[in-house]
């Protein structure tokens, strides 16, 4: 299929020859008179000339056409505008009108940046900051060791318990809820820092260093019967371990206020 540059020539030709087929047409009619030329609907030869001279003027029929195309160029070393400093300082004129049009963009741009920043530490400094007095930041745990203290896992009367199993026989698991339930009182009621981890030295040591001396010297004796019954294998007598079941509740079950600590530490 020819192309459209290929069809220009052609049809360049084709307007002059059906133009000179008109004019003969003309001149061999004897130059009829306008009047009759109208009447028997020839063109005259001003509206062929007219004619001619658009199909002339028109781009489709011309025989030359000027097409306009991108080419590389290369820069040229002669041409000192090109080069050395003259060629830096047409680029930062460049850069200079670009920062000139863009100028609204970038003013946009750096405000969004500080304010993210802005946020951001915000965000860090209230994050960071110290707990007030109302805040708790203390989690007691559920477990030390093997042992669960989650008060819900425990009976309400933790020393009527122990001593009903201690009478029925079952002196280990006795010691056992008794020590469980000292761990759950000094976590939970007392809110010392008793972790998974916490030893029975460890809680004797929290308990001498937050507690009132009574509360201390009860921990104590608990933690030493429930030591030397389960490792020692040593038999508590009945009379300690029914003292130690009564005494639970009124010397656990209530939290201590400050001055009770401050008494204990005042000399």
């Amino acid at each position: 299929m020819p192309s459209r540059a290929d069809r220009s020539p052609r049809r360049w030709w084709a307007g002059v020859l059906l133009t000179a087929v008109l004019l003969a047409a003309s001149d061999a009619a004897g130059q009829p008179e306008p009047t009759a030329a109208a009447a028997a609907g020839m063109p005259t030869t001003d509206e062929v000339t007219r004619a001619l001279e658009r199909l002339r003027s028109d781009p489709d029929f011309a025989p030359a056409r000027q097409v306009h195309t991108l080419r590389w160029s290369r820069p040229n070393a002669a041409d000192p505008q090109r080069s050395g400093l003259a060629g830096w300082f047409d680029w930062l004129r460049g850069l200079g009108r670009w920062l000139d049009q863009s100028a609204r963009y970038l003013i946009w741009v750096s405000v969004g940046l500080a304010a993210v920043l802005l946020g951001m530490s915000l965000v860090r400094l209230l994050g960071g900051r110290a707990p007030a007095a109302g805040d708790d930041p203390f989690v007691a745990p559920t477990h030390v060791g093997c042992l669960d203290i989650r008060p819900e896992a425990l009976p309400r009367d933790v020393g009527a318990a122990a001593r009903d199993l201690w009478d029925r026989r079952e002196q280990r698991a006795a010691l056992a809820l008794l020590y469980r339930g000292l761990l759950s009182r000094l976590a939970h009621v007392h809110r010392m820092p008793v972790r998974d981890s916490s030893t029975e030295g460890d809680c004797i040591a929290m308990a001498a260093a937050r507690l009132p001396a009574a509360m201390h010297d009860y921990a104590a004796r608990l933690v030493a019967v429930w030591q030397h019954s389960v490792y020692g294998q040593e038999p508590a007598a009945d009379a300690l371990v029914h003292r130690l079941c009564d005494e639970f509740g009124p010397t656990l079950d209530r939290p201590v206020s400050g001055d009770a600590v401050r008494q204990r530490d005042a000399p």
